[in-house]
């Protein structure tokens, strides 16, 4: 059996299947009912699919900037999903222009220079002009790469223009992922999309944790590998497990529930331990020597993700469409306690899409968090 939805506005549709190729590119062209031919076609899609997927998106939408990648699992139409493609169709009356450019072989040098005298070209105008009320980049990552935060860092370096996205997923194979452009899919690479809208948009961020107000300082990190050997000048495991006041041996056992987090005007940008290795612990995302951290604890996804739409519907009206980048961590909690159905239904009503990625993407890598891009 095949699932499809969609949902439609003046100007942003989306729409979501579960058939194979090429029943599942046919399914989503036919769905497709704008009165505008799309400008930019978004898709994401379950490691099931293969790279051929690219190509016959790019072939069904044949005068749009068609991108994407794959996933750990898919959000659309009020559903968090498995094993589909999912689709957001924007038209001219949101986007202006858009460009796509991708990055290759991030692993011996991630190319953004190159890549941003592309998007000049294209906009005719130098990045340093690019108003960044109207321009927003999309940036969608090979998960297996490690190469987030050299990429992230550089982008940040050369434009104020937010960049938001994740990095690709396979499902939990840890095998190869993709991300997708012009027909062709690519690894060891990042996408790079710029948007020129015409209503603007919105980023939230949002992490469900809070301080324990418990300070752990990286005292010695091995940054390459995204491990920290010491916090406050003792071993890693045994000073986390200290804050928290656990043995050290229960210490790995506590890492998805008690995250750290990075401070900033007391919000917290969270760093997942991914595992104890000798005393030491290796993380999800970077972390640099001198960084002081505190202790996170849980709060409730759906709760504060729930609070976080509606306030925004509250004080500025109309959403026209979402872009959900929620960590793989986030989804496998919100699976464990049988609440999908329970965050899906929160975008119920709004176009749209969103997926399960291996870390979230803005002003940095961040870890079991969302971040969601709205448009106005």
């Amino acid at each position: 059996m095949s699932k499809m939805s969609a949902q439609l506005t003046m100007s942003i549709q989306t729409a979501y299947s579960t058939r194979p190729l090429p029943d599942a590119v046919t399914e989503l062209q036919l769905k497709f009912q704008g009165r505008n031919p799309p400008r930019v076609v978004l898709f994401f899609a379950s490691a099931d699919y293969p790279a051929a997927l690219s190509r016959q998106m790019q072939s069904a939408f044949r005068d749009a900037c068609v991108v994407g990648c794959s996933t750990a699992g898919e959000i659309a139409g009020g559903e968090m999903l498995s094993g589909s493609v999912a689709a957001m169709f924007l038209d001219s009356e949101i986007v202006e222009d858009a460009a796509a450019v991708v990055v290759e072989n991030l692993s011996t040098g991630t190319g953004v220079e190159e890549a941003f005298a592309k998007l000049e070209k294209h906009f005719q105008a130098p990045a340093a002009t690019w108003d960044i009320q109207k321009y927003i980049g999309l940036v969608l990552v090979d998960g297996l790469s490690g190469a987030e935060e050299r990429l992230l860092e550089q982008l940040t370096a050369a434009t104020g223009v937010f960049f938001v996205g994740g990095s690709a997923g396979d499902d939990l194979r840890f095998k190869r992922t993709y991300v997708y452009a012009g027909g062709r899919a690519y690894t060891n690479s990042a996408l790079l999309v710029l948007m020129r809208l015409h209503r603007g948009f919105e980023i939230i961020k949002t992490q469900s944790f809070r301080s324990m107000r418990r300070t752990l300082i990286a005292t010695a990190v091995d940054e390459a590998h995204r491990t920290v050997i010491e916090f406050n000048h003792k071993p890693a495991v045994e000073a986390y497990a200290e804050a928290l006041g656990v043995p050290t041996a229960a210490a790995a056992s506590r890492f998805f529930e008690h995250p750290l987090g990075l401070m900033v005007d007391g919000e917290p940008w969270v760093r997942s331990p991914q595992r104890a290795d000798s005393g030491k612990i290796v993380f999800y995302c970077q972390i640099k020597q001198g960084m002081e951290l505190e202790v996170l604890e849980a709060t409730d996804i759906v709760t504060d993700t729930r609070w976080a739409i509606t306030e925004r519907k509250t004080a500025r009206g109309q959403i026209r469409g979402v872009i959900d980048f929620q960590c793989i961590l986030r989804t496998q909690q919100l699976r464990n306690e049988n609440r999908c159905d329970e965050y899906g239904a929160i975008f119920r009503g709004i176009p749209t899409i969103g997926f399960s990625t291996y870390g979230e993407a803005y002003r940095g890598h961040l870890n079991q968090t969302s971040t969601i891009l709205l448009f106005r």
